[in-house]
């Protein structure tokens, strides 16, 4: 994981933008449920009513409600009112809130008047309590006067109601029965009328704040009717308003989506780019040693699908893994305000979606592992069967080649299976859960309306709060199960960007003397494969001069590839030294050294493009001439000229629509184009025939009279005219001479020759020696 963010901070202020522009989208994200409850709750349930205080009422609405405030607060609630100015579709006069009262004192007016709204409301639409209230209250009159009449009064604490009451039985007692329930409050005194408004706040501050807030808005309604508003337009009006609100943050929402997943996909497409060149500038340093620990079906994988791993998961990680948190806490914030008591309800869902994540992220993260290397496997056995196509046929072995490829690709695709098959298994999990959780809400939320604890439209934004709660989690989840195969994916790009290069330029390095011509010099020279035990050259001294050939001749396996490979420092000598112009090798850079050296390599290789592009490709500013002398010297020219388009024509992947031989020519025309002071030729001629051979040694002795020519040859007639030939067998030097002298004095080389000479030919070149 750490790996994974290490290959972010490059990208850092794109990151911390990308944040930035995630917590836009999920401010807006967040804040449309809200809106949808506030049209079902305000826009359909109280027609578009926010006020908590009427803005206008009846004065005689007014009256009602001061029956029910304390005496010492009714002179504020007088004093914010004053008479409208507006004409109404009533005849009565109609009161409005002041301006000064809007701005600083409504909250406070609304809780003076919340129990006295809620009185008036229960009264007017007849509600069993103010029923039960009017007959209790009705009839405690009827005694009270009765008593009065009959002089039999009792002295009670509401001395001075009931010496009004007695007064007025004297002279003509009231129809209580015709009275309103309006009536016989404001009929009572102060005194009396305070406890009981006392009383009853008691008893509705044990009520939920919801159904004292919805009692208010019933009566703002009600009052609003009263007066002739029309509160459907109201309610039309606000639903418009709050929607258009819906749909400039969905819109903006939407914005921040794209912008993120643009500024996303940037970043893991930059992260890719990088880390696929960073590969390859680290592969092309690699020694030999390096590529036989990495095979190329390996590195293959690693620079494509391992790398496409990393950036499918950045994509997902900066648009969504950075989104979940911000969306998870923001969800849980607004829960906390909307509903409390139902909190558990998303502990509870979170927690089963964690305990099947985890139980499929046990199951299935080893087998990310051996996904990749299989994905190795299967390349390797198809690269291998592609490339040696030819030999398969000749041999007959397709079945075989066939069974092979149809293992490993089994093996892949029963591995993805369990892969596929534990994440099929999971969606399902997830949706389940989710589907459970939402009627647990229903049915949860169902009893809190029930009871006036909440609102209709609070419980569907609990429920669209618990959704992205839950999805939020859920993305997480899902990033979690890739996030392993990702993680197996870094660990092996990684691996090849920290792995040491055993060969590397010294950190002060010296430099060529410009009066040097190339000279070779192998001073003690022994060297080992990494890890090997056993010397594959030991102890190899000589001295390759300019204008000489020196060639290397032995059984196969005696080490002559390996040891012209050591000059161009594939491989770094394990004792001695080699030096060239008096300079150890390995104090001078590997661009200054390659630069002396013209290589053609056992196997002559080709690259896509054309044969021009192919021959001047360790000279890419030559000249026509210098392409066309070149040719000519390593006998290219004839089938060149054979072609339509001669020097443009093309050469495909690998020069494998070249032969043999003229894959070796073009490779000669490579290095000879290059002037180098140094040609190394490792068994170079092989595919050439002997008068080709021998026409373009004798054309290469006068184009390389002055540079130092070192050849690797199996065949005696390739290097008869060298200088100098070093016998090498089991990686020691046995013989050492020019060809007559090794006839002589070597019996290895005697053997060799013997075998490819005739007996006429040995001993005339002996006779000469003797």
């Amino acid at each position: 994981m750490k790996k994974l963010f290490r290959f972010l901070k490059p990208y850092s202020g794109s990151v911390l933008m990308i944040l930035m522009v995630l917590m836009v989208q999920a401010y807006c994200d967040l804040s449309l449920p809200t809106y949808t409850s506030d049209i079902v709750n305000v826009g359909i349930q109280q027609s578009g009513i926010t006020e908590k205080v009427p803005d206008e009422i009846a004065k005689e609405d007014l009256e009602h409600l001061l029956l029910f405030v304390p005496s010492a607060q009714q002179k504020t609630v007088r004093e914010a009112f004053e008479e409208s100015q507006k004409s109404y579709d009533y005849d009565g006069k109609v009161l409005a809130l002041k301006e000064s009262v809007k701005e600083e004192q409504e909250e406070e007016l609304a809780s003076v008047l919340a129990v006295p709204m809620m009185m008036v409301s229960g009264i007017d639409s007849g509600s069993d309590t103010a029923v039960q209230m009017e007959e209790e209250m009705r009839q405690k009159m009827k005694e009270q006067m009765q008593a009065a009449a009959q002089g039999q009064m009792q002295a009670v604490p509401q001395a001075q109601m009931q010496a009004e009451v007695q007064s007025q039985t004297e002279t003509k007692l009231p129809d209580v029965d015709s009275m309103t329930l309006y009536e016989m409050i404001g009929m009572m005194d102060p005194k009396q009328r305070d406890p009981m408004i006392d009383q009853m706040e008691e008893q509705m501050a044990k009520l939920p704040e919801t159904m004292t807030e919805q009692a208010a808005t019933v009566y703002v309604k009600a009052a609003y009717e009263n007066i002739g508003l029309d509160t459907g337009k109201m309610s039309s009006s606000y639903i418009m308003q709050t929607g258009a609100k819906m749909l400039g943050l969905a819109a903006l929402g939407m914005l921040a989506s794209i912008l993120v997943g643009l500024m996303a996909s940037k970043v893991a497409a930059g992260i890719g780019q990088g880390l696929r060149r960073d590969v390859f500038r680290k592969v092309v340093g690699f020694s030999n040693a390096e590529f036989d620990k990495f095979s190329t079906a390996s590195l293959i994988t690693r620079s494509t699908n391992d790398i496409q791993q990393i950036q499918l998961l950045m994509v997902m990680l900066l648009r969504m893994v950075l989104y979940a948190p911000i969306m998870a806490a923001g969800g849980v914030w607004k829960v906390f305000n909307t509903n409390v008591d139902m909190c558990w309800i998303i502990g509870l869902g979170i927690l089963m979606i964690l305990l099947v994540v985890i139980a499929l992220f046990v199951l299935v993260m080893p087998k990310f592992e051996i996904v990749q290397k299989q994905i190795d496997r299967l390349n390797l056995v198809s690269r291998e069967i592609l490339t040696g196509l030819p030999v398969i046929r000749a041999f007959g072995t397709q079945e075989y080649e066939e069974e092979r490829f149809d293992g490993a690709n089994k093996d892949l695709t029963k591995t993805n299976l369990f892969v596929n098959r534990a994440m099929t298994f999971m969606m399902p999990m997830m949706m389940l859960i989710m589907n459970a959780v939402t009627v647990l809400i229903v049915w949860v939320g169902g009893h809190s309306i029930n009871d006036g604890a909440m609102q209709v439209g609070d419980m569907m934004a609990f429920i669209q709060y618990t959704m992205q709660i839950i999805m939020s989690f859920l993305m997480i989840c899902m990033i979690s199960v890739m996030l392993p195969r990702a993680a197996v994916s870094a660990e092996r790009v990684d691996e090849v960007l920290k792995s040491q290069t055993l060969i590397h330029d010294p950190k002060e390095a010296k430099t060529f003397s410009e009066e040097g011509k190339g000279e070779v010099c192998f001073d003690h020279v022994s060297f080992r494969y990494p890890g090997a035990e056993e010397y594959v050259l030991e102890d190899i001294s000589f001295t390759a001069k300019p204008g000489e050939t020196t060639a290397f001749i032995g059984s196969t396996g005696s080490g002559k590839s390996t040891l012209v490979n050591l000059i161009p420092r594939f491989y770094d000598v394990t004792e001695g030294k080699i030096m060239i112009d008096g300079e150890d090798i390995r104090e001078v850079t590997q661009h200054d050294l390659r630069e002396k050296i013209g290589y053609v390599p056992q196997k002559g290789v080709l690259f896509s493009g054309n044969v021009a592009s192919n021959i001047l490709y360790g000279n890419p500013d030559g000249t026509q001439e210098e392409m066309e002398e070149a040719a000519k010297i390593a006998q290219a020219t004839e089938f060149i000229e054979h072609k339509k388009k001669r020097y443009q024509s093309p050469i495909s992947q690998g020069g494998a629509n070249v032969s043999g031989g003229q894959k070796q020519r073009l490779s000669i025309a490579r290095a000879i184009a290059k002037h180098p002071e140094i040609y190394i030729f490792d068994d170079s001629f092989s595919a050439l025939d002997y008068k080709t051979d021998v026409t373009l040694r004798k054309a290469l002795k006068e184009k390389t009279a002055d540079s130092t020519v070192l050849i690797v040859a199996q065949r005696i007639s390739t290097i008869l005219q060298a200088e100098q030939i070093i016998v090498l067998d089991n990686g020691k030097v046995v013989g050492k001479g020019t060809h007559k002298e090794l006839l002589k004095n070597c019996e290895a080389y005697y053997q060799i020759a013997s075998s490819q000479l005739s007996e006429k030919e040995l001993a005339e070149d002996l006779k000469e020696v003797e």
